[in-house]
């Protein structure tokens, strides 16, 4: 499973209501790509298709997505959010990273 804490879901409500998307067809999606300073990188998106190879995780009103090839790295993350001066914005608390750059934008595991 992965999560969405309750700032984070705030906050991908607010910029969902900004931006138009409708959460009845929409879907949060996120993943690892290759790349960033502890090679692999998190990906967070809005996405409107949902492929045969997707896992669904459902958190309230939230539809999340993680693709096949992601969700090993991603089993058990949740997505967090820190506002304010000195906030992050959207980070993952995952238990799987076993090495977190500083901007926390990318891991190894």
């Amino acid at each position: 499973m992965v999560f969405i804490s309750d700032q984070a879901k705030n906050k991908l409500n607010s910029i969902m209501k900004e931006e138009g998307i409708s959460k009845e067809i929409s879907f949060i999606r996120f993943g690892v790509k290759k790349g960033g300073c502890s090679n692999l990188s998190y990906e967070l998106t809005f996405d409107q298709k949902q492929k045969k190879e997707d896992k669904l995780f459902q958190h309230g009103d939230m539809k999340i997505l993680v693709d096949k090839n992601s969700f090993p790295y991603l089993a058990g993350t949740t997505l967090e959010y820190s506002g304010g001066l000195n906030g992050k914005g959207f980070y993952f608390k995952n238990p799987n990273a076993k090495h977190t750059c500083g901007c926390g934008k990318s891991f190894s595991s």
